[in-house]
């Protein structure tokens, strides 16, 4: 017997994040790690919990043995409950056969026998590799109000941006009555965020219509929003003007862990109102040496720095040595940078060593044709022997 819920949050887990190259060869792009200690997947699990969405359905398929692991039972982000929870919905085998998720919305139509479980009034669909803090109860709030059978979060980009964007034109009441995926000549700056609430039987209809036309991408983007536009249903558009970013490629998670050492930049996450919850090991904590010179930087628990570090990033269990170097960087968990080696510009996935006097990166400032610039990466479990040079723009996913 499931106890009725009045909003069940559905979480898009399943991507592989090419973009992102080495750092998702062996995990799913929500379990990549950001911010010194989080993980990209603990911000939407967060936000459900300070929303009061006790009931989560992740659906994950590539590489999920890390996410899987993370997620556990639900306990950090307090989704272990006996009615509800979180539960990782991956694809199975019915007596039908056994399928991929072929798309967004062909996810969410394969696991509607989760949702029924709950007779919910209300669905939210979020993806799992965004970096914001929203309450998510206010645009239920404001769906309802609305008597809207699908209300989309927006943000206001730049007309730049929006030619990469799924962009909303919408009335002055912010109904929705044009939706263009990226359009060369964007008519508003609208961009959707991809985050939905649906009222669960109008979806359910277009979900199922959706998968028996059997065409399309069956994605909510390209098939499910604009069906429900040309049939003239109440599609609305919630604004959110907090901090939000897709880091969907290693320039944008670079970004987005820089980001955290600006002041100018409005993501708190220091605020006990609104708690970004994640799975840490318990480790000492961090221990900063005579030697090291440590500037405008986050550094996390049971890492040890005895070397330089500037405007960087250091995840828990790293060690930097006594004559090691680390600028405008990224060091995930577990990795070593051994004495003399130069970290610049670059991210550095997990349990890599990083041995004496490599370099990996280099600083804008000393490439003549800025066009040869770029963020050096190296992948996890990766070691960069003596001596060895990563330059700008390499992504290193095998011992070098």
């Amino acid at each position: 017997m499931y106890l009725k819920k009045e909003c069940v949050a559905m979480l898009l887990a399943g991507g592989q994040g090419s973009r992102l190259y080495a750092l998702t060869q062996d995990m799913a792009k929500p379990a990549v790690p950001y911010g010194g200690k989080y993980r990209l997947i603990d911000f939407p699990l967060s936000n459900c919990t300070n929303s009061g969405i006790d009931t989560v359905g992740v659906l994950t398929q590539y590489q999920p043995l890390v996410l899987n692991d993370y997620i556990g039972n639900g306990q950090p982000w307090d989704l272990d409950r006996n009615h509800g929870g979180v539960h990782v919905l991956p694809p199975y085998q019915t007596s039908l056969g056994a399928s991929w998720y072929e798309g967004t919305a062909n996810a969410i139509y394969q696991n509607m026998s989760f949702i029924e479980r709950y007779d919910p009034e209300y669905v939210i669909v979020l993806g799992g590799d965004h970096i914001y803090k929203m309450d998510y109860s206010k645009m239920v709030d404001f769906h309802k109000e609305n008597n809207a059978d699908c209300t989309l979060a927006v943000i206001d980009v730049s007309l730049e941006e929006a030619k990469r964007l799924g962009i909303m034109t919408c009335d002055p009441d912010y109904r929705v009555i044009e939706f263009a995926e990226k359009p060369q000549q964007p008519k508003s700056t609208l961009a959707s965020m991809g985050i939905y609430v649906f009222t669960w039987k109008k979806l359910k209809k277009y979900l199922i219509e959706n998968e028996n036309e059997n065409s399309g991408s069956k994605d909510f983007g390209k098939d499910i929003i604009p069906a429900m536009l040309g049939n003239d249903e109440r599609l609305f558009a919630y604004a959110f003007e907090g901090y939000w970013k897709d880091v969907g490629t290693l320039d944008s998670l670079w970004e987005a862990n820089m980001d955290l050492l600006s002041p100018s930049v409005p993501l708190d996450l220091y605020d006990n109102k609104w708690k970004v919850y994640s799975r840490n090991n318990n480790m000492p904590p961090q221990y900063i040496g005579e030697t090291a010179e440590v500037e405008n930087s986050m550094i996390s628990e049971g890492s040890t720095i005895h070397g330089k570090v500037d405007f960087s990033i250091i995840f828990a269990g790293a060690t930097i040595e006594e004559g090691a170097t680390v600028n405008y960087s990224i060091v995930m968990p577990g990795t070593v940078i051994k004495a003399g080696a130069v970290i610049e510009y670059s991210i550095v996935g997990e349990d890599c060593v990083v041995h004496e006097n490599a370099k990996v990166g280099l600083s804008p400032e000393t490439v003549e044709n800025r066009d040869e610039w770029g963020i050096a990466v190296i992948g996890h479990n990766v070691d960069i022997s003596e001596g060895a040079e990563v330059l700008p723009k390499q992504i290193i996913s095998k011992n070098v």
